[in-house]
């Protein structure tokens, strides 16, 4: 493989090289208004490839340059200029920012817009504007850039995010927004993958797109409903360059649980603190262990971007890029490996009539998963003992156990050594993902004002696995068979299909935009898995197959604009799924939005404060089915209990009853929005504000049905309404523009208000399940609450503040405390978050940071909940440490003490994400063109302040039972460019 690397990168670089020639004119191009230089603006010798690009001050060099020649300078945003060459070689070109620019591009579902004519809530983010840092998967672009965007990731390498728009609109279904790369829409990979975008390379990236009301997402209609993430990737272009990023990070885990040391321990246990038991003191050993220390790792991480873009064949602009990452997780054994090639051309014939856009990727990920469980064993592990024992039968490794009378091994009962746990499991798993499209869009050369497009893609992804453990694990003594080894395959194939017209002209002071198409998407899975091949009683293998699922749909769209100021957007779409009956197969959605470009009316146009004013309303209803098992329509049946039994033919058969029935029908969302678009003091000074409500019916939910009315008392079905009430703030600011110094800014800000307005026979449906008993269950989705709002005892105190134990409020006042006293208190989302990134120019230097608020989340701290009380320092027949909060309640451990809201905290936050430090040389090698060379050092998880006690207040679900911890990482890169 490393071969294979350094053999690819060296005919890169080899064939790139040719590609440059010397220079002979030379210039800077800077902004009219401003005189600041222009970086990354494109100089081409008109009607010819040769061309170049103005570095991070605005310089550009071209050779070959013959006297009468052309030069043309694009730049996005400004008007396009050009510049004959005459005897002077050295230029100085201004350009003017053009107000047309406003039309900047947009993309948006099946088509594209511009900022000006923007009708939805719609926030598009480009390359320049993206989070910076130990950025690893795509997602993690966008984190605390976008108001209504809420990303969780876990510490662990290469892992899957939890990506919430806007609260999501759903209880049991998915509340993932619909990810489209190129026109492609993803959905699913192949098991062993880390996750859905884990195999896409940031690099590549050149746009995002986040439409979040439903006249933007109702396009996508059975899609749309939690939102849409558009990604565009970087394509060819005409001119010639080579870049070459490179990344290496040192990550270090540095919080910990807190809990008692070997000799805090030992004085502990030698105290006896359990009421009524005698602890073995002998038990304990005379180490002093942390464990946790002895399960994290400092870890070393890589990263290597080369891309190479030009013409070849003479005329077809390509792209060619290729990564590798190599990220070592933080907890022993965690490892990931990914290596990526995309490719992506983009020629156009007969003068621009035929465009064509094709985009292949290709992505090998190579993982080793650690248990990230181990993380709560070493917290309970005896702290007394050490980490390896040379008498050990388990490996070497220290484990609790005794002998028989026969000299056998007997592994005593209770916690096992973290460490020997990760070192002597091996969970491998290798997934190859290839996707792309092809998209081709014709300009009728006898209507030129009518466009059709058509784009068919594919996305592909294999996975293949074992997980072995050693023979001399724990697991392996007291058990009829030797450690374990078993297997698994996966294949995952999504297919896409979409055509449709587009019809663009003006008629006097009405121009029109309309859209009519179709969209097919197919979604396959299979897999294979084999028992533990160790086990005699387990040889075989089972194979399953997923039941295709398929989507069609019909869909239409209109932009209608009168005189550049007053704009109309009509969706409609008609959706089909295999996952419904016949009855309910089909739904309709659709979304209209009514702008008002205030700014261009004649009592605003010359307002020197106020320049861009632009109002805002829309209404629209998405559709709800992922996140649902494949073929649903049909009745489901599952066998009866064995006195449930009939004769047929003198044989008593066992009977099968309906769990599930055929009505199922799609969850809707609807949405009305109201907001407000603005620039001020020539738009230095840009933003939005929303305020909107989402209403969500229908939903699908494993919900209660009434007695006698089916087999069991819990069936999925449709059920319920949730609405979601929500406030947007964003602002963008040129704080600071001269010609040394560039600071902007981005401030977003979010409120979100979720309630559960109806649920089936106004019966509560617990959720939330957590540790420290059986069948307990921490949150609740309740009519007139938020859904997973914690369901708690009200905890009492004595005089001196101290909690009682087992001593819990009567909140219904009937003298008797049981379940009917606890009470729903906060819930896991935020009522409000807030971003703020900053980039600061100067000069050569550059400076930029992120940072992140949430206000109003709860956590259930399950950590201590589930261990910190004196009974759980006896863990079965062996002795467990427990966290040092024990010493703040003194509890010992009463049957509900679990349930008690003493263990919900306010896990509000403030953090730095990261910050990162740069210095640009321009043209260090002389004898090249426009070339330049970044150095920058930065750190990812800078700080946190929080007044949660738990390792971090981010929390999947809101529940904290030892996440995956995030790790503090200093970061050091380069960027260079040809």
């Amino acid at each position: 493989m490393k071969k294979f690397k350094l053999f690819l990168i060296g005919i890169l670089l080899s064939t790139s090289f040719t590609m440059f020639a010397q220079q002979t004119v030379k210039g800077i191009v800077k902004e009219k208004s401003s005189g600041d230089p222009l970086p990354g603006v494109s100089v081409v010798v008109k009607g010819t490839n040769n061309g170049s690009e103005t570095d991070f001050n605005g310089n550009f060099t071209i050779e070959k340059v013959k006297t009468g020649d052309i030069l043309v300078f694009r730049y996005l945003g400004y008007a396009n200029k050009e510049v004959a060459i005459t005897s002077n070689y050295n230029l100085i070109v201004e350009l003017e920012e053009s107000s047309e620019q406003l039309d900047e591009i947009v993309v948006v579902g099946y088509g594209t817009t511009t900022i000006k004519d923007a009708t939805g809530s719609v926030e598009a983010i480009t390359s320049k504007e993206f989070t910076k840092g130990n950025i690893v998967t795509p997602e993690n672009l966008l984190s605390g850039r976008v108001a209504g965007v809420n990303i969780i990731t876990s510490g662990a390498p290469g892992s899957g995010s939890q990506i919430r728009i806007r609260g999501g609109s759903s209880l049991n279904a998915s509340n993932d927004p619909l990810i489209v790369v190129d026109g492609l829409a993803m959905s699913g990979t192949a098991g062993g993958s880390r996750g859905v975008l884990a195999s896409i390379n940031p690099n590549d990236i050149e746009s995002f797109s986040v439409l979040k009301d439903a006249s933007a997402t109702a396009i996508y209609g059975s899609r749309g409903a939690n939102g849409v993430i558009i990604i565009t990737t970087k394509k060819g272009r005409k001119e010639y360059s080579l870049d070459y990023d490179f990344q290496m990070g040192f990550g270090e885990i540095r919080d910990r649980v807190n809990v008692f040391s070997g000799d805090e321990f030992r004085n502990l246990i030698n105290s006896q603190p359990i009421t009524g038991t005698t602890i073995d003191a002998s038990l304990l050993g005379t180490a002093n262990t942390n464990w946790q220390d002895e399960i994290f790792q400092k870890s070393v991480s890589t990263q290597h971007n080369l891309t190479v873009r030009g013409q070849i064949f003479a005329r077809i602009p390509t792209r060619l890029s290729v990564g590798f990452s190599t990220i070592e997780g933080n907890i022993l054994t965690s490892n990931y490996d990914r290596a990526t090639v995309s490719v992506s051309m983009n020629p156009s014939f007969f003068d621009d009539h035929l465009k064509v856009n094709l985009n292949y990727n290709r992505a090998f990920e190579d993982n080793r998963f650690a248990d990230s469980g181990q993380v709560g064993a070493a917290l309970r592990y005896d702290p007394t003992q050490p980490v390896y024992d040379a008498s050990s039968p388990f490996g070497g490794f220290y484990q609790h156990y005794t002998r028989d009378g026969l000299g056998r091994v007997l592994l005593s009962n209770g916690g096992t050594n973290p460490v020997a746990n990760l070192l002597q499991n091996s969970n491998l798993s290798n997934v190859f993902r290839h996707y792309g499209n092809l998209k081709v869009d014709y300009k009728f050369h006898f209507l030129p004002e009518l466009t059709a497009t058509f784009n068919v893609g594919f996305d592909k992804s294999t996975g293949e696995g074992t997980n072995v453990s050693s023979s001399q694990g724990p697991a392996s003594y007291n058990s009829l068979y030797v450690g374990n080894d078993s297997a698994y395959t996966s294949e995952v194939l999504n297919e896409s299909l979409d055509g449709y017209l587009n019809y663009v002209n003006t008629f006097g002071k009405v121009k029109t935009d309309i859209m009519a198409g179709y969209s097919y998407l197919r979604f396959n899975g299979s897999g294979t898995s084999t028992g533990n091949s160790r086990n005699p009683n387990d040889q075989g293998a089972t194979t399953s197959v997923s039941t295709p699922v398929v989507l069609v749909g019909f869909l239409a769209r209109a932009n209608l604009t009168y005189n550049e100021k007053y704009l109309l957007t009509l969706n409609y779409r008609r959706d089909g799924t295999s996952r419904f009956g016949p009855q309910n197969r089909w739904g309709n959605f659709g979304g209209a939005a009514l702008p008002w470009r205030v700014s261009d009316e004649d009592f605003l146009k010359d307002n020197e404060v106020l320049s861009e004013l632009k109002l805002r309303a829309s209404y629209g209803v998405n559709g709800q089915q992922d996140g649902i098992s494949g073929d649903l329509y049909l009745d489901r049946y599952r066998f009866g209990n064995t006195n449930s039994q009939y004769l047929f033919d003198g044989t008593p058969i066992q009977s099968t009853i309906p769990s599930e029935r055929s009505n199922l029908k799609w969850e809707n969302t609807a949405t009305i929005e109201f907001g407000v678009d603005y620039g001020l003091f020539n738009n230095k000074l840009t933003g939005s504000f929303n305020a909107f409500r989402k209403n969500s019916t229908d939903l699908l939910s494993d919900a209660p049905v009434a007695d006698g009315s089916n087999f069991t008392n819990r069936v999925l079905q449709n059920v319920g309404d949730l609405e979601v009430n929500g406030l947007e703030f964003t602002l963008n600011a040129d704080v600071i523009k001269t010609e040394d110094l560039n600071w902007n800014i981005n401030f977003n800000a979010t409120y979100l208000d979720r309630e559960i307005k109806e649920l089936a026979l106004d019966q509560d449906i617990t959720t939330g399940v957590i540790s420290g008993g059986t069948g307990n269950y921490i949150q609740l989705y309740s009519e007139g609450f938020a859904p997973n709002s914690f369901y708690v005892y009200k905890q009492l105190y004595n005089t001196a503040g101290e909690p009682i134990e087992g001593a819990y409020a009567d909140l219904n006042g009937d003298s008797i405390i049981n379940s009917k006293d606890r009470y729903l208190k906060g819930d896991p989302q935020a009522d409000f978050t807030f971003g703020f990134q900053s980039n600061i120019n100067y000069k050569n230097f550059d400076l930029a940071f992120n940072l992140r608020a949430s206000v109003g989340n709860y956590v259930y701290n399950n950590v201590n909940s589930s261990t910190s009380q004196y009974s759980l320092l006896l863990d079965q027949a062996v002795l467990g440490n427990i966290p040092t909060t024990v010493l703040n309640t003194n509890f010992q451990r009463t049957a509900d003490v679990i349930l008690s809201d003493i263990y919900l905290e306010n896990a509000s936050f403030l953090k730095m994400d990261n910050i990162t430090l740069g210095y640009t040389f321009d043209r260090p090698i002389k004898k090249f063109a426009s070339n330049s060379i970044r150095l920058w050092a930065g750190m990812q998880n800078v700080f946190t302040i929080t007044n949660y006690s738990g390792l971090d207040p981010e929390v999947f679900g809101g529940i904290d039972n030892t996440i995956y911890p995030r790790p503090r990482t200093f970061l050091v890169g380069a960027n260079i460019k040809f």
